[in-house]
């Protein structure tokens, strides 16, 4: 059958390459992340963690947390349904820092970023992630500051194959998961469907999902085939805001926005081809992305209530060549991306009652009395060209050398709708602050960012089991183009539309990171240790005065981000195991002046814990025939909650308890417990009005659920 013998073709190449050309063998395992192919983690100057497909098989995630939060170095919170925020090497943020991939391809394009880019994956049923931490602009551009989490889709089977699982839980949880393919000569094929319901364990949070993905392989000759990848998820959540003391401790479960939502909706399909021989490799992957999203944001309610749609679709493809030369294990990688990105944003501003109810807390309800009043309807395409260089070489048996460079020429065509595509100033809703709300309006126009993003590493295999690493990289990210064509409401004409003029004028952020690392393994121990520094300059903030809640896009000096990181599994005895993650790091201003007298310079970032720490005890007898029970415990440190370091978020200890039995062939039994001790406790704590605020996090919670394979 061609397509089994094409499966193995490129790994059997890349292993007799490797033999031919080295005596002394690296570490086995292997990253697709790094290099855009699969290559030996011990040849990876960079610190890339995964989580295999066995673990989310195992782990059977209701939201993505229950995986990522168990990588060195990674906290993602849960921002209701699947949303979140993330901290890798960053402070826990919802800025563009990050680059989220699906098979190797961005899943927005860099002018639409969306920091809940998981909710439009479907992890639980993907192939593993990796997780590639610290920058990756020199192959993947700009976002990939402080990680890229990259989805892998499940390969097809190579013979009939079929499973379907259901499962139910606490407060209307609901899900059912099927997936099946085939072989047949040439082809193979995976198709699986999610279909999700919870009524949320707030009032007002309910949250559907539907979520599908097909993967179609083709073989077209003995070294060449074809990967066709269509997926999509349509989100359909309500939001529950943040919560005061009062409320936090005394009524969780209470919603002061139930009107508040998201329907969001994401498809994308690509083919890749590729064509290998035993030196070189040719690979194309053209790509097609539509992001639909209509929204009350939950965050914007006490300072600029709004209502808006966006949509925006990508036409684009990836490209390389790589050739290997037998001296010296000489290895060249030449690329060429392109993004073409149309996008519009239609929004207006809404009206709100406010009350305060028994806790203190303020309440909010639609006012349908008032008429919705227009505020931004604008057209914006991004396009990005995007040329690289790639080279690695070994000039000793041990010594691994690899060096590249990306430049990346970015444009937004900007064209105002609201004005006719001019320039002005236009009055939303009146509200209590701040005061008659007006934004602004730049005339239609194009604004561009250049820039050239060099990488240089090392890897050294000390011994069998032990390599390390030294690199260095610089990155950047480009402003959003909500960043740079919507301005935030303020107090009059004249300020919103000076405002409206500077956000033009945003630079791009800028940073360089050094990092070292050891991996290796001993015995029945396997482990990773990593130390990182890393300078942003030029940040994009969005700046949030403490007493109004009002928030302004700007560019705010530097900051400096240190850390160590590390991981390790150890097989206990023959049915024990321990695996656990640490990471210490400190986030701190060096130069950071904001609106011209808030200076923040030499304090620590706010939402940025210096201690992460994930350790997990599995026990799988050969009785249980495949089913285990893992202990997992999760350590966040306490952080500041705002950059003048005032007030201080405790952190807390969560414990969560999985198990699954095998009773009969091909069927299993499954069941989890998380926040196993019901700790009160916060996905993220913040200051609102100089207050204290909560996102409540989940009680204990049971899921349990039986899965079938055939």
């Amino acid at each position: 059958m061609k397509y089994k013998q094409l499966a193995a073709l490129s790994a059997a190449l890349g292993a007799a390459f490797a033999a031919a050309a080295e005596t002394l063998p690296v570490l086995g395992e292997v990253s697709v992340t790094a290099t855009r192919e699969a290559r030996p983690l011990g040849e990876t100057p960079a610190t890339v963690s995964a989580v295999k497909e066995e673990t989310l098989a195992a782990t059977r995630p209701a939201h993505p947390k229950d995986v990522l939060n168990q990588v060195p170095g990674v906290w993602i919170s849960n921002l209701s349904g699947e949303g979140h925020s993330t901290a890798i090497r960053q402070p826990l943020t919802t800025a563009a820092v990050y680059l989220y991939l699906e098979d190797g391809i961005p899943t927005r394009s860099t002018g639409f970023f969306n920091h809940n880019a998981l909710y439009e994956i479907n992890v639980p049923q993907s192939g593993g992630l990796e997780v590639s931490k610290g920058p990756g602009s020199a192959l993947y551009g700009s976002d990939a500051i402080g990680g890229t989490i990259n989805v892998l889709t499940r390969t097809p089977p190579v013979g009939p194959e079929f499973e379907l699982g259901g499962e139910a839980g606490a407060h209307g949880w609901g899900r059912v998961l099927a997936s099946g393919g085939d072989a047949d000569a040439d082809d193979a094929w995976r198709a699986s469907l999610n279909l999700t319901h919870s009524d949320g364990w707030q009032r007002d949070a309910g949250y559907d999902r539907r979520a599908g993905t097909l993967r179609w392989d083709r073989a077209l000759a003995d070294d060449a085939m074809l990967k066709t990848v269509l997926s999509f998820s349509s989100v359909d959540q309500q939001h529950v805001g943040s919560l005061n003391r009062a409320e936090f401790h005394h009524a969780p479960r209470s919603n002061n926005i139930p009107f508040s939502f998201r329907e969001v909706d994401a498809f994308r399909l690509s083919t890749a081809f590729e064509r290998e021989s035993a030196t070189t490799l040719l690979s194309v992957t053209p790509y097609f992305r539509d992001n639909r999203m209509k929204i009350i944001p939950s965050w914007t309610v006490s300072y600029d209530p709004n209502r808006y749609r966006t949509e925006n679709q990508s036409f684009g493809f990836l490209s390389k060549y790589r050739m290997d030369f037998v001296p010296l294990r000489a290895r060249l990688i030449a690329g060429f991306d392109v993004d073409y990105s149309p996008g519009s944003r239609d929004e207006d501003s809404i009206a709100l009652t406010r009350t305060t109810n028994a806790f203190g807390g303020t309440s909010y309800r639609l006012d349908r009395a008032v008429a919705a009043v227009q505020i931004y309807r604008y057209d914006v395409t991004f396009r990005a060209l995007s040329p690289y260089l790639h080279g690695e070489i070994s000039p000793l048996e041990r010594l691994r050398v690899t060096a590249g460079v990306r430049y990346d020429d970015m444009q937004y065509d900007y064209t105002n709708e609201f004005n006719g595509g001019a320039a002005g100033a236009t009055q939303g809703v009146a509200g209590p602050f701040p005061g008659n709300g007006w934004y602004g309006h730049a005339a239609s126009t194009k604004v561009g960012y250049h820039h050239l993003s060099p990488k240089l590493g090392a890897t050294w295999a000390f011994t069998e089991q032990l390599s390390g690493f030294v690199s260095y990289s610089n990155a950047f990210r480009a402003p959003s183009e909500s960043q740079v064509f919507r301005g935030s409401r303020e107090s009059s004409a004249a300020r919103a539309q000076a405002q409206a003029e500077s956000l033009l004028k945003l630079k791009p952020v800028i940073v360089d990171s050094f990092e070292t690392g050891l991996r290796g393994h001993a015995g029945s121990l396997s482990y990773e240790l990593s130390l990182y520094h890393m300078t942003k300059k030029d940040d994009i903030v969005s700046f949030q005065d403490p007493l109004t809640n009002q928030r302004t896009a700007v560019n705010a000096g530097e900051t400096l981000h240190r850390g160590v990181e590390a991981g390790l599994g150890l097989a206990l005895a023959r049915d024990w195991r321990l695996d656990a993650s640490l990471s210490y790091a400190k986030h701190t201003y060096e130069t950071w002046v904001v609106s011209g007298t808030a200076n923040f310079n030499g304090k620590e970032m706010e939402t940025a814990p210096r201690l992460l720490a994930n350790t997990r005890l599995s026990y799988a007898p050969a009785a249980m025939n495949g089913g285990r029970v893992q202990l997992e415990w999760f350590r966040l440190g306490s952080y500041w909650r705002d950059a003048a370091n005032t007030s201080k978020y405790d952190g807390h200890d969560l414990f969560n308890l999985r198990a699954s039995v095998p009773f009969a062939k091909g069927f299993e039994a499954y069941a989890s417990v998380t926040n196993l001790f019901d700790r009160r406790h916060a996905e993220t704590s913040s200051l609102s009005s100089g207050a204290a605020s909560y996102t409540a996090g989940l009680p204990r919670t049971v899921y349990a659920g039986l899965q079938a394979k055939w």
